[in-house]
C-alpha cells in the first residue's frame, strides 16, 4: 500500500490493515480499487473543505461501501447499501470499535446513493458520499487538480471502459432483488402529475460524468 498519494495518507494500523486485507479478498479488483479512490477522494474533499474527520473511520467507510455488492454480503432482502453497512458494523463491533463510530460508519455506507442528505450529517458520512460521487459520478471533478486526480487514478486504476464496468457491477449485484431499489418517491409523485417531467438517470449521469472513461 503506498504511504501517501496527493498527499493523503491511509492509517497505519491494525485495524486499516485488516479493512484492506478483507476488501481486497472479498471484492473484485473493479471495486476494490473503487473503493479505494473513493478514500482518497473522500478525504481530499475533507481536506479541500477544512473538515476534520478520524481517518481509519473513513477508512473504514470507504472500504466497505459496496461490500453489499459482494455475493458475501449480499442479502435477499435489504438494499446492498444496508448489507454493505451491516458487514462494516460486524466487522467493527468485532474489534472492539466504539458504538457511536460504529453508527456512523454505517450510516455513512447506508447513505452513499442518498443524495442531498449526507453532506448535512457527520464528516465521515458527508464524505463517503462526496468519495463516491465524485469516482462514479466526477460531480466534482473540477474541485480537484490534474495532480490529485492523476495521482489517486495511478495509484489504483480505472479499468479502460469503468463507466460501464460499475453499471454492470451494479445491476450484477442488486438484480436478484429489484424491489429495494424503490427510491425517491418525490420523483414518481411529479411524474404522476406533470407527464412532460424527465427525472435524472443515473447510468446517464455516469455516462455523461467528467471522466474520460
Amino acid at each position: 500500500m503506498p504511504s501517501t498519494i496527493a498527499g493523503i495518507i491511509v492509517p497505519d494500523s491494525k485495524l486499516a490493515r485488516e479493512v484492506t486485507e478483507l476488501v481486497r479478498d472479498t471484492e473484485s479488483p473493479l471495486l476494490f480499487h473503487h473503493s479505494s479512490r473513493v478514500y482518497y477522494f473522500a478525504a481530499l474533499a475533507g481536506k479541500h473543505r477544512g473538515l476534520s474527520f478520524d481517518a481509519e473511520l473513513l477508512y473504514s467507510g470507504a472500504m466497505f461501501h459496496d461490500m453489499g455488492l459482494t455475493h458475501q454480503h449480499s442479502s435477499a432482502h435489504e438494499r446492498f447499501e444496508v448489507d454493505g453497512a451491516n458487514a462494516a458494523r460486524d466487522f467493527l463491533k468485532a474489534r472492539g470499535i466504539a458504538q457511536a463510530d460504529v453508527d456512523t460508519v454505517w450510516t455513512s455506507i447506508a447513505l452513499h446513493t442518498t443524495p442531498g442528505i449526507p453532506q448535512h450529517m457527520h464528516p465521515i458520512v458527508a464524505l463517503v458520499t462526496a468519495g463516491v460521487e465524485m469516482d462514479v459520478l466526477g460531480l466534482t471533478y473540477p474541485e480537484y487538480s490534474d495532480v490529485e486526480r492523476e495521482a489517486v487514478v495511478h495509484a489504483h486504476p480505472r479499468t479502460e471502459h469503468f463507466k460501464e464496468d460499475i453499471i454492470q457491477a451494479f445491476y450484477d449485484g442488486i438484480k436478484h432483488k429489484p424491489d429495494t431499489t424503490f427510491g425517491n418517491v418525490k420523483a414518481d409523485v411529479i411524474r404522476d402529475k406533470e407527464p412532460n417531467f424527465k427525472p435524472g438517470n443515473f447510468c446517464s449521469a455516469i455516462r455523461h460524468s467528467h471522466w474520460p472513461a
